[in-house]
This record gives C-alpha cells, structure tokens and sequence, in this order.
C-alpha cells in the first residue's frame, strides 16, 4: 500500500523523493521491485493476483465490490465522498496539500493505473478519475 494523493511535497502521492507515492527506490510507490507499487508480483501494485493493484478479485485494484479499487461506494477507489480515491479533500485520493490523512491504495500510480484501466476496456472508470487528474 502506497500513498496515492496528489500532494507533491514530502510523504506526497506524487512526490519523487523518499517515502513518497512517485518514489522508485525501496519503498516507494513507483518501485518496480517486491513491495512496490509497479512491482509485478504478490503485493505489487502490477500484480494480478490476490491483494494486488490490478487484481479483480477481493481487495484488489481493480475490484468493483466493498473496499476495491474500483468500488464507487465508501471507502472506494472511485469514491468521491471522505477517504474515498476520487475525494478532493483531505486523505482523499485526489487530495493535492499536505497532511489531513493521506490516501493509502494498491494500485499503480494514478496516471499508470488509467492506461491499465483503458487497456482492459474500462473506459468510463479511467474517464472518472481523469476528470480528477
């Protein structure tokens, strides 16, 4: 699980450095290697598999039930109410300052995770979060 609001700043879902959602070092939520989030296998945020970021089962990315990436009701991916990845407020997914709770998922990086999303078909969800974008 990698920090994926749009703050740029330290801790930040788009910050490059250390800790952050951009991050390609160990740790960090674009990581290609295990635990990252463009890592392929079992944790990834590439992986297909159970609790991945592109998997369609329970608890993952691309999920459209209870918790799941995908999932347009509380706590979801595509959520735009508190917590939720579309919300623009504080520990909201689209959330651009800092503090106020950051937003935690599985998936890839928000830009890599609309291209995944339209390579699968899923137009009008990758069309949602673009709106976000």
């Amino acid at each position: 699980m990698w920090i994926r609001n749009r703050y740029t700043g330290p801790g930040g879902g788009m910050y490059t450095g250390p800790g952050g959602g951009m991050y390609t070092g160990p740790g960090g939520g674009a990581y290609t290697g295990p635990g990252g989030g463009m890592y392929t296998g079992p944790g990834g945020g590439m992986y297909t598999g159970p609790g991945g970021g592109l998997y369609t089962g329970p608890g993952g990315g691309l999920y459209t039930g209870p918790g799941g990436g995908l999932y347009t009701g509380p706590g979801g991916g595509l959520y735009t109410g508190p917590g939720g990845g579309l919300y623009t407020g504080p520990g909201g997914g689209m959330y651009t300052g800092p503090g106020g709770g950051a937003y935690i998922s599985n998936i890839p990086p928000w830009p890599i995770f609309v291209k995944e999303l339209e390579k699968r078909g899923m137009k009008f969800q990758a069309d949602m979060i673009k709106n976000y974008l």
